[in-house]
């Protein structure tokens, strides 16, 4: 088997309505060997942003797109339980924390609001993923062959960013994004 060969029954993919997350979608659609299920979540699966995911969902029935709001932990909790009723007893092998948000601001007009809903949905959002998650994901590493640690096993990916690098300030000049920035600092510690 080749080392590099990504082989997982389930993943999950948070903010896959654009973007990376519809990218990872697109991905592991064309994978040779495709995960089984493949959850796909965003705010409004209905909603005219959601398009190009349903339209992949109507040919892929492995791909199930499901509502989500991050900075909601009662919808998180509705996601991990209908993530559970399709996968039973497997478990989820991979969960992809890519949903985020950015708020286009200056440093000398960011807001405590603005401060407060980007850290919610950027860094609380992944935290309360992972642990709702969690039960799931144990559950997909118990049932994994072979010792160690992998992505085939059972693994959560928090999607960073440069602009949560603290020894470069790339593009500061051009947008400086403090809400954003601060918050994928703090997703580093996660």
């Amino acid at each position: 088997s080749n080392m590099g060969e990504l082989c997982v029954h389930s993943v999950m993919v948070t903010g896959a309505n654009r973007g990376l997350g519809l990218g990872f979608v697109q991905h592991f659609l064309k994978m040779p060997k495709p995960p089984q299920w493949i959850f796909a979540t965003c705010r409004d699966p209905k909603g005219q942003r959601a398009q190009e995911l349903q339209n992949l969902a109507s040919k892929h029935p492995n791909l199930v797109i499901i509502a989500l709001e991050v900075a909601s932990p009662a919808s998180i909790k509705a996601a991990a339980a209908k993530v559970g009723e399709h996968l039973r007893d497997s478990g989820l092998n991979l969960l992809i924390n890519n949903a985020g948000m950015v708020k286009s601001k200056m440093l000398d007009d960011e807001t405590l609001e603005d401060m407060t809903e980007t850290y919610t949905t950027n860094t609380t959002g992944p935290l309360l993923m992972g642990q709702a998650f969690l039960p799931l994901l144990k559950k997909a590493a118990q049932r994994s062959p072979g010792s160690g640690l992998s992505c085939s096993k059972a693994a959560i990916v928090n999607m960073s960013s440069i602009g949560g690098s603290i020894a470069s300030s790339f593009g500061w000049d051009l947008m400086q994004i403090v809400s954003y920035r601060c918050s994928k600092v703090l997703s580093h510690m996660l």
